[in-house]
């Protein structure tokens, strides 16, 4: 049995495949190892993926968040492996398992848009370049922590309509200094940022939010797509909830570049099982 593993900022989707057969996919919490310690993902497993997976398997395949050195990996490595018996535990980027699921075997762009963002030129094999997300605060543009952020930053500094305004207290019953206080006290400040996406979402309506969306998307693919010579021929795929919900805007801005728009998929899972039954008899 293989186990594969993709991990984002706020959930990770495991999933058993046996055979050639993919198994119903359990979910856990975010595992960022910038953010828990070996110490502390292997609690995270036990509290919430021991009561579902507690079996051998011959290779488990994780991609996540923050899986971008042999340190990090590690420390993920580490703790997969006092939690369960594997022959092979191998740590990839979730770049590289979006990759994979995106563009398969095919060279390409990929790209993730959930609560951060990223991009990388993939040839079919390996990622050949990467231009750095950097994060929510110096980068991540289209991410939904920084779409948050400037959707709190326009509230805040009353940059948008009363009318707007008035309609997110009324949704969130929250305070300025409360704002403030989850952003620069609380832990995890980009997954609460991230929240207010769906905020956007329901009221896609108003111009004011729209414009938020399209900024951000310009940003995107200015400071990251466009970087890399390979996008003017090959096509650009992106995974993540921002880039699924609100693709009609990713769209319309592709074809404003002039950039060949590839697959847009809400999450890697279904495609990255896909590469993975493909890829089964391979030396991965």
């Amino acid at each position: 049995m293989i186990l594969v593993a993709d991990s984002g900022s706020t959930k990770t989707e495991w999933k058993v495949i046996k055979g050639n057969i993919a198994q119903e996919s359990i979910y856990t919490g975010g595992i960022n190892p910038y953010f828990l310690s070996e110490n502390g993902i292997y609690q995270l497993l036990e509290k919430e993926l021991a009561p579902h997976y507690r079996k051998s398997f011959r290779k488990v395949f994780f991609y996540g968040t923050g899986c971008n050195t042999e340190a990090k990996n590690n420390v993920v490595r580490n703790a997969i492996g006092r939690f369960l018996a594997a022959d092979n535990i191998f740590i990839g980027s979730d770049l590289l398992g979006a990759a994979r699921s995106l563009c398969q075997n095919d060279p390409g762009i990929a790209c993730i848009m959930g609560t951060g963002s990223n991009s990388c030129y993939y040839d079919g094999n390996k990622i050949v370049s990467n231009v750095s997300p950097l994060g929510y605060i110096l980068g991540d543009e289209g991410g939904g922590a920084v779409i948050g952020r400037k959707l709190l930053s326009a509230v805040l500094k009353k940059q948008i309509s009363r009318s707007v305004i008035d309609v997110f207290f009324n949704t969130y019953r929250i305070t300025p200094a409360e704002i403030l206080e989850r952003v620069y006290m609380k832990p995890f400040p980009n997954r609460f940022l991230g929240q207010f996406t769906m905020f956007i979402s329901d009221n896609i309506e108003i111009p004011e939010l729209q414009e938020i969306i399209r900024t951000s998307f310009h940003e995107f693919i200015v400071r990251n797509i466009l970087q890399y010579p390979e996008s003017k021929t090959l096509p650009v795929h992106f995974t993540g909830s921002i880039a699924f919900y609100f693709r009609s805007f990713l769209v319309e801005l592709i074809v404003l570049n002039k950039l060949r728009l590839g697959t847009i998929t809400l999450s890697p899972m279904t495609d990255l099982i896909k590469f993975h039954i493909n890829n089964l008899n391979s030396s991965l």
